[in-house]
């Protein structure tokens, strides 16, 4: 059986609301909708899951359509440079370090009026541990100052420009014969401010050493000028406060200003400065600070 609806019924079901009322609830949502707050910056942190001596990259994303500045990226008492790698889209590099304490890093983002706060937990690690006895009066080779100002001018770099592209290459053939973060007893006693600020390769004298990402040259240094420590050395800007730094070298195939391709060899290991054997030294800083480089070798961060 059809059901019929009679329109008497139908109009019933409705109600005429009065005109004031709707007048009233309109001024009453104007000033809800014009306070609602901008739609809060998209922010992506990696790794999900850091450990210590990792590089933690923060990328910002901003909603507005307008010319926005860049944003503001702190921890702590340090701010870190954020750069722009897309319209609108900005990423900032967090070092960590084995010197630091593992627990939650507050990373404070702030742009144009916005800010957010992000808890991020940075997981320890155990790194290894060398004993090392010294003869008594044994003396350290020490740097100039020359060599000390002209490394900590490059650690300090902070280019716009992003030169490199995709996953960073092993630079030399040679097997890893001391890890990053390795720290050290000397006669017994704990060294608290040392680790090894690098990957080393046990490479043969002559060996090639390639860079393992594009940059400019922007250090070349021969024991000849002053590089006790470091030895013939190159230093690769790869922008945006990512930067290599080569050791030991027996010999130097670029100069200062050069800009290199990934893979292209800038040198050859050697054993010059303070070394003891034949390899390769590799460190990359991050914003000053020295990080491990192997993660930039199986993790992308483009």
């Amino acid at each position: 059986m059809t059901n019929t609806i009679n329109p008497q019924h139908k109009l019933r079901n409705f109600s005429i609301i009065n005109p004031t009322k709707i007048l009233i609830g309109i001024i009453a949502t104007v000033p809800m909708a014009l306070g609602l707050p901008a739609k809060a910056l998209e922010i992506q942190v990696l790794p999900k899951n850091p450990q210590l001596g990792d590089t933690i990259s923060v990328v910002i994303e901003a909603d507005s359509q307008e010319k926005i500045s860049n944003p503001t990226v702190t921890v702590g008492e340090t701010t870190y440079p954020a750069f722009e790698i897309a319209p609108r889209q900005y990423r900032s590099f967090i070092p960590t370090t084995p010197l630091e304490k593992a627990g939650v890093r507050t990373i404070r983002i702030s742009q144009d009026g916005q800010e957010q706060n992000l808890s991020v937990k940075v997981r320890d690690r155990k790194f290894p541990v060398q004993r090392i006895t010294l003869p008594p009066g044994k003396a350290g080779v020490n740097a100039t100052e020359y060599e000390l100002k002209r490394v900590k001018e490059l650690k300090a770099l902070q280019t716009p420009e992003k030169y490199w592209h995709g996953l960073f290459l092993t630079p030399n053939a040679g097997r890893t014969s001391t890890k990053y973060g390795v720290r050290r007893y000397y006669n017994g006693e704990f060294a608290n401010d040392y680790y090894h600020r690098g990957q080393d390769y046990a490479g043969a004298t002559g060996s090639s050493v390639v860079t393992p990402a594009a940059g400019k040259v922007a250090l070349v240094g021969t024991v000849s000028q002053g590089f006790r420590v470091h030895g013939n050395v190159v230093g690769i800007d790869h922008g945006q406060g990512v930067i290599s730094i080569f050791m030991h070298l027996s010999r130097i195939d670029v100069k200062e200003g050069d800009f290199v391709q990934a893979g292209q060899k800038i040198g050859a290991v050697g054993s010059t400065g303070a070394s003891t054997g034949p390899h390769l030294h590799w460190g990359l800083y991050v914003n000053g600070q020295s990080v491990d480089p192997i993660p930039w070798k199986s993790k992308q961060i483009d």
